[in-house]
C-alpha cells in the first residue's frame, strides 16, 4: 500500500516551557510511511485496514525534552533513531534515571494509565521517533488485531526494563552492576544491528551512577576494576569488550571475585575519572 507523503501542522504535546537549560523537542511539519513504524513493533503492513492514518514524525535534537513529568499525555512515542533517558526530579534537583531506550522502544505508556506523564524523557543524541495520538492508537488496535498485539509487544518489552533494572541492583559489588549493565547494553545494539561489543555510550557516568544505584565517582572506579581484569577497554565514550564470554562470567555472581592489584590501577580510574563518559 502506497500512502503518500502528506504535509500537516501538528501541536507540541505538553509544555513547551524550558526545564533548566532543556526545552521540549517540537513537531516538525511532516509525516512519513507507516511501513517504518509498523517494522519497529513486528507488525506487516498487510494487516493495516486502509485508508490508515500516519503517524507523526518528532526529531529531537540532543538534550531536548520529549515530554515533561507532569505534562498532559496524548500520544505514545516509538524510537527510531537515537537514545533516550527517562528519568524523576526530585525535590532537591536530583535526577533518578529509570532507564535508558532506543530504536524500537516505546515511549510514555504511561499515557495509556493517565491523563499525565509521571517521568520526564530527554534525548541523549539526535533522535526521532513516531508519534501516535491515543484516538489513533484505541482505532486502530480495534479495528486491526496485528496491531494490536504488535503494540502490547512494545509495552511488555517496556516493563521488561524495570525488571531488568532490578537485576542489575541485585547485585552487591557495584563492578558487577556495571557488568551487567554493559551486557544489557550490548544485547541491545546487537538486537538493532549493531556492534555487540563496541558499545558508544551516550550516557554520562552520572546518568549510568543513578541507573545502578551508586554514585558516579564509584562508576568510574568500577570502569577501572573492569580494565584492569582485561575484561573491556574504554576510550573516550567508546567501551570495547575484550572477552565477551568472560564479562558474562564476572556478572553472573552478585560479588565482585577478588582480584590481584595491578600496576597502573590507580592510573587508570584517574584516566576514566576525566574521561568523556
Amino acid at each position: 500500500m502506497n500512502v503518500p507523503q502528506v504535509q500537516v501542522q501538528a501541536q507540541t504535546e505538553g509544555a513547551t516551557t524550558e526545564a533548566g537549560s532543556r526545552r521540549t523537542g517540537a513537531y516538525r511539519c511532516e509525516r512519513t510511511d507507516l511501513q517504518a513504524m509498523l517494522d519497529l513493533i513486528g507488525v506487516s503492513i498487510a494487516d493495516m485496514p486502509a485508508p490508515t492514518l500516519q503517524p507523526a514524525v518528532r526529531r529531537i535534537r540532543a538534550g531536548e525534552l520529549l515530554f515533561l513529568e507532569g505534562a498532559p499525555a496524548s500520544s505514545i512515542h516509538v524510537v527510531c533513531t537515537g537514545t533516550f533517558k527517562v528519568f524523576r526530579t526530585a525535590e532537591d534537583g536530583y535526577e533518578q534515571v529509570f532507564g535508558f531506550f532506543r530504536r524500537g522502544d516505546l515511549l510514555g505508556c504511561d499515557a495509556l494509565s493517565a491523563d499525565h506523564h509521571v517521568m520526564a524523557t530527554v534525548a541523549l543524541e539526535h533522535s526521532t521517533v513516531f508519534a501516535v495520538g491515543l484516538p489513533d492508537l484505541y482505532a486502530l488496535s480495534r479495528s486491526s488485531p496485528s496491531f494490536y498485539r504488535g503494540m502490547m509487544r512494545a509495552v511488555a518489552k517496556s516493563m521488561l526494563h524495570l525488571t531488568q533494572l532490578s537485576d542489575m541492583v541485585a547485585a552487591v559489588a557495584s563492578e558487577v552492576r556495571l557488568a551487567r549493565f554493559l551486557l544489557h547494553l550490548s544485547q541491545c545494539m546487537s538486537s538493532c544491528g549493531q556492534s555487540a561489543r563496541s558499545l558508544r555510550l551516550q550516557m554520562t557516568r552520572r546518568d549510568i551512577g543513578s541507573y545502578l544505584g551508586v554514585a558516579h565517582e564509584t562508576i568510574s572506579r568500577s570502569f577501572a576494576a573492569l580494565v584492569e581484569a582485561g575484561l573491556i577497554e574504554v576510550e573516550q565514550r567508546v567501551v570495547d569488550i575484550r572477552d565477551l564470554d568472560a564479562l558474562q562470567r564476572y556478572a553472573q555472581g552478585t560479588r565482585a571475585p577478588a582480584r590481584a592489584h595491578r600496576p597502573g590501577g590507580g592510573r587508570a580510574a584517574a584516566a576514566l575519572e576525566s574521561s568523556a563518559i
